[in-house]
């Protein structure tokens, strides 16, 4: 298979990069503008692998994008290229709808030019796989039910706005013009390799240095997590196996609330490098809760469950033990972004905690 992957060297993206380098016989074709969250290390052994090719290009740019499929002739597309960080997309809205709403845009007209020249069995084969959020859905009260693939959408933030309105972009594709799509919507993701703007990895760096941990009105907003290697096995599952018009709700059934995850991770960081000043926790203060943050996400990935036989291999907490060590294993990666790269100016700072977006 030659797959056209978006967003390859992002943080989900790279997770997906190495897992078909490791365990499919797939070509990569890695479609990155290369912004800030972009990191060409994240892709590790696929970086110079015969079976990957990193293209510089914007997905909004049309005639880059019809180029790449002219010229290197794709099976699937697995589209994840997308601005994900609902901070910024409050502070600043307009990137995400080009990106998220125009760049998905064009890249379903390329797709569909592309499609519409391929021989009968290629066409019937060829898959366009758009990779979402469970933010879309809006938010759960205490005692909702999770999120289905039949929730209504809802979204709150611009980021969700966004990605609300490239789900339905590429399901009107599918039901307007036959291009074969379908839609994954995931919950929040953690990892290896996740850039240091995100909840996880910022709070363990500022607890590692023993910085202030300031979280989110009274830390009792949910979020279901998902491990990012898990996560990537269930998207490559999904392009082989999901119908066109298909949607699947991708999720680890791992709830916690934003106080639970900074208090396991000053926990797994107390028992990696005890800090003489005493248990991290006391770096824990609570500050001014973000306009417009939604209470919980939750997902009910019964579905998926049965279409990919497929479950979430890490637990939560071996997961996020994994996730810490290797952030104190690997400083010298994002020393680099904190010195010169960040350009959100909060790793250091006094700046609340925000929740993780989901791509």
């Amino acid at each position: 298979m030659r797959l056209l992957l978006t967003g390859g060297c992002g943080f989900i993206g790279s997770a997906v990069v190495r897992y078909l380098i490791r365990h499919r016989d797939a070509t990569i074709i890695n479609v990155d503008k290369m912004s800030y969250a972009a990191s060409e290390d994240a892709l590790e052994e696929a970086r110079g692998h015969a079976r990957h090719v990193l293209i510089h290009a914007d997905i909004t740019d049309a005639a880059a994008m019809q180029q790449v499929f002219a010229t290197h002739q794709p099976d699937a597309v697995m589209h994840l290229a997308a601005e994900t960080h609902v901070d910024r997309s409050i502070d600043g809205p307009g990137p995400f709808v080009q990106t998220n709403v125009v760049g998905t845009f064009v890249l379903l007209e390329a797709a569909r030019a592309y499609w519409a020249g391929l021989d009968p069995a290629r066409r019937a084969a060829f898959r366009f796989h758009h990779v979402s959020t469970d933010e879309v859905f809006g938010a759960l009260e205490v005692n909702d039910p999770p999120f289905t693939e039949t929730t209504p959408y809802d979204p709150r933030s611009p980021y969700s706005a966004s990605k609300a309105a490239s789900d339905h972009l590429v399901r009107a594709w599918w039901h307007t013009y036959g291009l074969p799509t379908f839609v994954t919507n995931t919950t929040n993701n953690y990892g290896p390799w996740q850039f240091p703007e995100k909840l996880i990895p910022l709070v363990t760096l500022n607890a590692l240095e023993g910085k202030s941990l300031p979280v989110y009105g009274d830390g009792s907003n949910q979020r279901d997590w998902l491990f990012v290697d898990d996560h990537a096995e269930a998207l490559v599952l999904a392009l082989e196996r999901a119908e066109p018009g298909a949607t699947l709700a991708i999720g680890a059934q791992q709830p916690r609330s934003n106080l639970q995850v900074v208090k396991s991770i000053c926990a797994a960081l107390d028992r990696l490098q005890p800090d003489p000043a005493g248990p991290r926790e006391r770096l824990i203060h609570f500050v001014t809760d973000r306009p417009g943050h939604d209470f919980r996400y939750e997902i009910d990935p019964a579905r998926a469950h049965s279409a990919l036989d497929w479950r979430a291999p890490h637990d939560f907490d071996r997961g996020l033990q994994r996730t810490v060590e290797w952030y104190v294993n690997n400083r010298a990666w994002w020393d680099r972004i904190r010195a010169g790269r960040y350009a959100g100016q909060r790793l250091g700072t006094a700046a609340p905690l925000q929740p993780v977006a989901a791509a």
